[in-house]
Order: structure tokens, then sequence, then C-alpha cells
């Protein structure tokens, strides 16, 4: 039997780690239990030896156990502490005043007063969990105080015992116990007492039922809750902008926006004038002050018209002195070699970019149709170069020039005649100022 229970404690043990998530104090619960009372066991162990009452089998015998059933109500106390309480009822026979030795039906002796009648036991006692009811399956100790009442005497005995408990989600319990009742008073006997209970929550239930009232209560508050139209949590009779929902800062109304550039003014950093949230609420700044914002001027540290995209407009007399070297830049024939009489009209170019560190120059080579038109690319390609490295050499800033070769591409005059070939073969210079 030793080893049985030892083994059976270390099962349940095991299968309590299926446990549930929550932690929490058992609620009250109302339940009924079924029970077997065993008398014949205990006085059998008073006459005859351990072994002797086992191969008996009295206490497994149901010729010798006694049904009844019970009504429970049990409460958490604390994690590991439980209240029960239970009315119990059998009819069974029951030892006497003068301490009968109890005996079978089939065998009482008729020289002891035996009787037969409704035997009553009220009881209360401690339930000493060792695992909490966050478990699946948790076994407890019982321990505590009962009085029976038989044939009019009321008796008094201590139920001591084992027992496990399984819930299944906090609502429904099932108890299965073991007690040996020692008696008190002479009136009563000792008995094994075996049980089978369900329970189920009743906390629960009162709030299902409780659910209805809080509808009834808290309808006429609904009733005389002051009006806010906007819903910004501002009654209306304290809301300056009923229509519009709003902040309690502004009494209601929103976030003010005076310059209406759809930023409100606690975020706008210019406030009376009209901006863009890039630049936090301010206009996008024209730091030369030409009237052509940063984001749009190509020149923004140097003033100039909207017309040249916020740059200084170059003078005619600078361009004309321009074009006109462009049209003096000869090369040898068939090559990229800068014939000499170039040297004026590219010197003067320079200066011109010397003393205009601002301006910027494009330098397009062009050829007329004749040959392969790859080579001819690369031939104006090349004389464009020529062009740029003379400037350079002449002390032209290189991030300032552009060199491109575009061989036959946009021609002047007709490539059938000798003076339109010779028109096609050019270099052409444009400035800029960005």
């Amino acid at each position: 039997m030793k080893k049985i229970a030892i083994l059976f404690f270390t099962l349940m043990m095991g299968i309590s780690a299926f446990a549930q998530k929550d932690n929490y104090i058992k609620p009250s619960l109302l339940g009924v239990h079924f029970f077997f009372e065993d008398f014949q066991t205990p006085q059998d162990l008073v006459h005859n030896n351990v072994n002797d009452v086992v191969s008996a089998h009295h206490w497994n015998n149901t010729k010798f156990l006694t049904p009844g059933i019970a009504v429970d109500y049990m409460k958490g106390i604390t994690r590991h502490l439980d209240f029960a309480a239970a009315l119990s009822g059998s009819y069974t026979q029951y030892p006497t005043s003068d301490k009968t030795v109890y005996a079978a039906p089939t065998n009482i002796d008729p020289s002891k007063s035996v009787n037969q009648s409704l035997l009553l036991d009220v009881t209360a006692s401690l339930n000493l969990k060792l695992l909490s009811d966050r478990y699946i399956f948790t076994p407890y100790l019982i321990g505590g105080i009962g009085s029976s009442l038989y044939q009019s005497e009321v008796g008094v005995f201590a139920p001591l015992g084992v027992g496990i408990q399984a819930n299944i989600k906090r609502q429904v319990y099932f108890f299965l116990t073991s007690q040996y009742r020692v008696h008190i008073t002479d009136n009563t006997a000792d008995h094994l007492y075996h049980s089978l209970g369900i329970a189920g929550n009743m906390d629960n239930n009162r709030e299902k039922a409780a659910k209805p009232l809080p509808t009834l209560v808290a309808a006429p508050a609904v009733a005389v809750a002051p009006v806010d139209t906007d819903g910004d949590g501002i009654p209306d009779a304290d809301d300056k902008c009923p229509t519009v929902a709003g902040t309690a800062k502004y009494h209601g109304c929103p976030i003010p926006d005076t310059d209406h550039d759809g930023i409100n003014d606690e975020e706008d950093k210019c406030p009376t004038v009209a901006g863009v949230a890039k630049y936090q609420g301010c206009p996008i700044p024209d730091t030369d002050n030409d009237g052509v914002n940063d984001e749009e001027d190509k020149c923004p540290t140097v003033a100039g018209p909207a017309s040249n995209f916020g740059c200084p407009v170059i003078e005619k007399s600078v361009v004309d002195k321009i074009n006109y070297a462009a049209k003096n830049i000869f090369f040898a024939t068939g090559s990229d070699k800068l014939l000499p009489q170039s040297s004026k009209s590219l010197t003067e170019v320079a200066k011109i970019m010397s003393d205009n560190p601002s301006l910027k120059l494009s330098i397009d080579g062009y050829t007329d149709n004749t040959g392969d038109a790859a080579k001819n690319v690369a031939l104006s390609q090349k004389r464009a170069d020529a062009v740029k490295a003379f400037l350079v050499n002449n002390k032209v800033d290189a991030a300032h020039l552009t060199a491109a070769g575009h061989g036959s591409d946009k021609p002047l005059a007709d490539n059938k005649t000798a003076a339109g070939r010779a028109q096609n073969r050019r270099v052409e210079l444009g400035l800029t100022n960005y």
C-alpha cells in the first residue's frame, strides 16, 4: 500500500505540470459528493494485525461499506489553504453509546445493541494544498472537526485525511478524498470515509446574473450627461468652438493657424507669414533676395532675374566677344591640332573667364558629314578637348569648362557644297553663369 501511495503521489505531481497560466485564490464553490463509510476496518485493526485486516478485504468489500450523499461548500483562504464545510447523510448501522463493536449485517451479534438509522454529519475542515490552484491537479491534506447526529445522540469527531483536486477552467472542480475519522466523544466510532465529488464556481454565476444591473444604473447618467457636439471632451457650455473639435488650452477651439498655411501656430516658426512644412512654416528662403527662392535659384547667393533662373545676366559685349572668338578657332585639316592663328582668340576667352570667375563655358565640337560618322564624332571630341586644354593652360578653372564632340550633328549649312561643309566644321562656345 505504501508503495502504491508513493507512486500515485509522484504521478499526480508529474501531471500537475500541465498547469493553467494564471494564479488565483479559489472562489466560493458549491457542490455535492458521494461517499462510502467503513466502520468495520478500524474495528478489525483493534483486534487483528494489519496483514490480517488487509487479507480480510473488509476495507473494499461493499458488504462492509455504507453509501451516502453530501452537499459541500468551499472557499479559498490563501493560495495554499481552503476552508471546506459539508453536510452528509447515510442510512447505516452505527455503534451505540455503549461502544458496541460494529459488525456486518449478516453476522450481527444479537447480544449487542446495534441500530439501523439515519446518520447525519456536519464537518468543517481546512485543506492544506501542496500545490496552488493554478495547477490542474492539486493534492492536499485534510484536518478539521465534525459532529454527528444519530438517533438523537450528538457526537464529535476529527476528520483527518488526504485528497486530490482537479479543476477545469476555474468553473468545475472534482475531488477525490479518503479520511480517517477519529472519535472524540464516546458516542462516536472511528471509521473510514471515502468520497468522490464535484463542485461549481458560485462567484461567476453571480457575475452573470448581475450584468444587467449596471445598464439600469447607468441609464439616468446618460440622460444628464453634458452635451459635447464636436466630441472633443469639452462640454458645449464651456466650448467656444462647439462644432469644431479643439483643445482645452484654446477653450475647445483648434490650435490657431494665423497665416493659414496649414501649419498650426504652435509648430510654425513664422506664424504670421505663410510657409511650408519643410521650413517649419516659414517661406522657402531667398538668400540673395532676388525674388527667386533658393529651391529654384541656380545662383542662390548672387542676385539675378527669374528669366535667367535667378542668376545675373551676362553682358552682351562679353557674349559677343566669346562668339567672335569661336569663329576664329582653326585646326589642321583632319586633325585636332590648333593652328597658330587661333591663339589670339582663345587667349581673349581665357581673360574673360578669369575676369568673371562665376562664368561657365561649354565647348562643343562639330564636323561635316564627310567620312565615317564614328570617326567624325571622335575628331570633334578631340578638337573640343584641345580648346579646353588651351584654356586650362591659361589658368581657367577646369571645373568651369565642359567639352563635348557631336560629329556631324546640327549642321549650320548644306554639306553638299564646299562652303557649307566649311561652316559645319566648327567649335561653338557657350557662356552661362549657372
